[in-house]
């Protein structure tokens, strides 16, 4: 069965259980809160910034071999390719070799569905040109590609790269499955959806504003309407909040981030906020810098907890590459060093 569109009646889109934010996304590398082993229906998950070391480390170890498997995979997929449209066989990152544009477009005997999967498949396995071929294809698969587990995993992985532009492709591929065009009247939608009473509806639409957002479409409009639900009183809808200011990956997002990170009385909206600003969502590097002197002020602020510091300390460390000893003094002479 395929996803309804936006356009369909609303009691359909609601009963539909896999209209659910994607869970299992966020930081790779230590201190990861990648949970692999993910399903899409879950609408909160199990991610952890805060993790005792010894269960960080096997989180990282599980999200290796996520990547792993499916860059993997990956190179499978390539050669299957290779056999099917006789494009050479190294390995699809190999130096040197980029994807035939001439035989990849043969991809088109293949149904939009496997396009979508292949080429994202590829995309997460750093093959040259996939992330191109998935641009130029992904507005001829609306309404051809159906939501599925394999695509619930590729688009996890997608948003676990460390490359932006396989976010991206993730995020196109999660809103065609879907069936959200990118349009003012889907995004309407969209917004009608926050609002509702339908808890499950509700988290979904604002997971999915910051990825349609992301992808152009009226990112001023989906800015307000996401930080005006920072001040909802329940706990689940303002980490949602917080997940879809992440996808959004414009600048300004970057303050509220911190406001939730600082202000938030829920340890877990707290986290997002932290894990948002650290290395999750679309946030460029450049952009995730400008939190830096905010987040070396939270290392010592005393309206703050401990754990909070805490996740101060990591997000500097995953912003700036740099290993310090978590105090606040070692950080403030490193920001006022570099500063001059």
């Amino acid at each position: 069965m395929s996803l309804p569109h936006t356009d369909a009646p609303q009691e359909g889109r609601a009963a539909d259980s896999r209209l659910r934010p994607t869970p299992d996304y966020g930081t790779l590398g230590p201190g990861s809160d990648l949970a692999a082993g993910s399903t899409p229906d879950r609408a909160s998950s199990a991610n952890n910034f805060h993790l005792k070391p010894f269960v960080a480390i096997a989180i990282g170890v599980l999200a290796a071999v996520l990547v792993g498997n499916i860059r993997s995979s990956a190179s499978v997929a390539w050669h299957h390719l290779a056999d099917l449209f006789a494009i050479p066989t190294a390995a699809p990152n190999s130096p040197g070799l980029a994807p035939v544009p001439a035989e990849l477009a043969r991809l088109d005997h293949l149904k939009p569905q496997k396009q979508a999967e292949t080429l994202l498949e590829l995309a997460v396995g750093n093959s040259d040109g996939a992330v191109d071929q998935i641009a130029s294809r992904v507005n001829r698969w609306q309404g051809k590609v159906n939501w599925s587990p394999q695509l619930g995993n590729l688009t996890t992985a997608a948003l676990n790269s460390r490359d932006l532009r396989i976010r991206e492709s993730g995020i196109e591929v999660e809103l065609v499955a879907y069936g959200l065009t990118k349009n003012s009247s889907n995004l309407q939608s969209l917004i009608r959806d926050a609002e509702s009473d339908d808890h499950a509806r509700k988290i979904w639409a604002l997971w999915a504003l910051g990825a349609m957002a992301n992808r152009g479409v009226e990112p001023g409009r989906v800015f307000e309407v996401l930080t005006a639900h920072l001040r909802d009183s329940d706990e689940d809808s303002r980490r949602w909040t917080v997940e879809g200011l992440a996808l959004m990956g414009t600048t300004e997002t970057v303050g509220p981030l911190l406001q939730a990170m600082h202000d938030d009385s829920s340890a877990l909206v707290r986290e997002r906020a932290a894990c948002s600003l650290a290395e999750s969502g679309l946030l460029t590097k450049e952009q995730r810098l400008t939190a830096v002197p905010q987040l070396v002020l939270y290392t010592d602020d005393p309206s703050l907890d401990a754990q909070t510091h805490a996740w101060a300390f990591q997000a500097l460390t995953e912003i700036t590459g740099q290993h310090l000893p978590q105090t606040p003094g070692a950080w403030r002479s490193w920001y006022e060093n570099r500063a001059r």
